[in-house]
């Protein structure tokens, strides 16, 4: 497809109209005098509009539009179906804790647990890792592949795209903090999903809403024990996954805790759930199977072709203005919740308690940026991008979950017992991934679970055995019904 002066002028033009609503909707909004407050949690101040816009959006991006319709089957809902679950949970049972110990960062929710500094660094860290050595790179890869294929640019190297991502999204992040995150992530987010919906329906007519000539396992949602996410899963890792991304993650959970109260934060979120529910699914997986009807099996390039061979050239200009808008925000809320880590949990506790926040937010941010770029080209020869962040995040992401479940469960632990679990984890499924992958049943999903249970198992061992501690219940304490202060920041 040639590009045409409608595609570029409809893409500059809604491209800088979303950026002239988020300074207009920051400027009005004025600023918090903590500038810790401000930058990380917009002052406190987020409506539930702007948290569920957010969450939305902060989620959904390259990785589910073009990794998820890349596999080009129905299986692949169940990541958004089980997302659900996971906001549930966000909603009932963590982001209360999270007001009742007034915290920043999630990872701080340990250290007050835990009564110790170290853990939260480490668990800082790993979510660190995983944000710049996966999620970043994922992100700039799927948004640029679709940007290429989009205005049929494959001639021009996609590293080039990938910077001008990285530039924009940065600029958003460091300037004006989460704020300026939350916002465009909303106005974003009411543009792409209404053009993502009228990118299904358009499929949909072109194949005369005939599903006919697809094989059965592209639509079904009972996966078999070789598929991308095996029946039995959903009963295993599944759940863990999301309870790990939604509820623990700080990029996700920052959006709620930036409300004034918490019933502000769970109107929000149990508005995202419904988006969740009946808007995301269908988009992202019925468009790669009305590829697999039209073009065959293209994985990762399924979305691009459908999108820029089916639309208008100006509603294709559009759509890349919505996609950029997806990829953008994605990345800079990422960049801003890492910002949160590092100068929250490890800047102010080892190297200066003061810092000046936005400067300090800055040169880490573009540290973090150009680390993201050495795993660029993994991402770049990858089959399937939304299951290689998946795999690789299982790294990181149960044996973090392990320290929040014994902390959260139990008190009189011993953080140097945690600690450990936490790292035997991350060397069991390094194991189980890279020298026995056929252990146990074959999925990583199922060894994410046993991963999960091995660590909490080692920590409440080694508390008890090495540390001559015994870990007493005490769910009722952190889950009960105890007053919170609202605001709570």
């Amino acid at each position: 497809m040639n590009l045409e002066l409608s595609q570029i002028l409809v893409f500059i033009g809604l491209t800088v109209l979303i950026a002239a609503a988020t300074v207009w909707a920051c400027v009005r909004a004025g600023r918090d005098r903590d500038d810790e407050k401000e930058y990380f949690l917009a002052g406190g101040g987020l409506k539930w509009y702007f948290v569920a816009g957010s969450i939305t959006l902060t989620n959904l991006s390259t990785d589910q539009l073009v990794g998820m319709n890349g596999n080009q089957m129905a299986l692949l809902a169940w990541w958004e179906l089980a997302a659900v679950v996971g906001l549930m949970m966000l909603c009932f049972l963590f982001i209360p804790v999270y007001y009742k110990y007034n915290c920043t960062t999630t990872t701080e929710l340990l250290e007050k647990r835990y009564n110790n500094k170290h853990i939260r660094a480490l668990i800082s860290v790993l979510f660190l890792a995983g944000n710049v050595f996966i999620f970043l790179p994922a992100i700039l890869y799927g948004g640029s592949l679709f940007m290429q294929q989009m205005f049929g640019l494959e001639h021009i190297n996609i590293w080039y795209f990938a910077i001008g991502f990285a530039v924009i999204g940065s600029a958003y992040a460091i300037f004006g903090g989460l704020r300026a995150v939350a916002v465009s992530d909303t106005f974003s987010g009411v543009l792409l999903l209404s053009l993502a919906l009228f990118v299904l329906w358009v499929g949909l007519k072109a194949i005369n809403f005939d599903f006919s000539g697809i094989p059965v396992e592209r639509l079904s949602l009972i996966g078999d024990y070789d598929s991308p996410i095996p029946f039995a899963t959903l009963f295993t890792g599944m759940l863990f996954i999301q309870m790990f991304y939604w509820s623990t993650n700080q990029t996700i959970t920052q959006r709620a805790m930036a409300s004034p109260t918490v019933k502000e934060a769970q109107k929000g979120i149990l508005t995202a759930a419904a988006i969740r529910l009946l808007i995301i699914p269908p988009i992202i997986v019925i468009p790669g199977i009305i590829a697999f009807k039209l073009y065959g099996d293209i994985g990762d390039r399924a979305y691009g072709e459908i999108t820029s061979n089916l639309l208008p050239p100006y509603l294709t200009g559009a759509f890349a203005a919505a996609i950029a808008a997806a990829v953008l925000t994605t990345f800079n809320s990422i960049l801003n919740a890492s910002a949160a880590l590092w100068v929250c949990d490890i800047h102010e506790s080892y190297i200066k308690k003061n810092p000046n926040v936005k400067r300090l937010s800055f040169w880490v941010s573009i540290v973090m940026v150009l680390l993201a770029f050495i795993m660029f080209p993994v991402f770049q020869n990858s089959e399937s991008l939304i299951n290689k962040v998946q795999e690789y995040y299982g790294y990181l992401s149960m044996p973090i979950l392990s320290a929040f479940i014994v902390g959260l469960l139990f008190k009189n632990v011993n953080a140097n017992a945690v600690i450990a679990g936490v790292i035997f984890g991350v060397a069991l499924y390094a194991f189980f991934l890279n020298v026995w992958p056929t252990l146990p049943g074959g999925n990583y999903i199922h060894m994410m679970a046993v991963t999960l249970l091995a660590s909490v198992s080692v920590s409440l061992l080694l508390n008890r055995l090495a540390f001559g501690q015994k870990a007493q219940w005490d769910a009722g304490t952190v889950f009960g019904k105890a007053d919170i202060a609202e605001p709570s920041h």
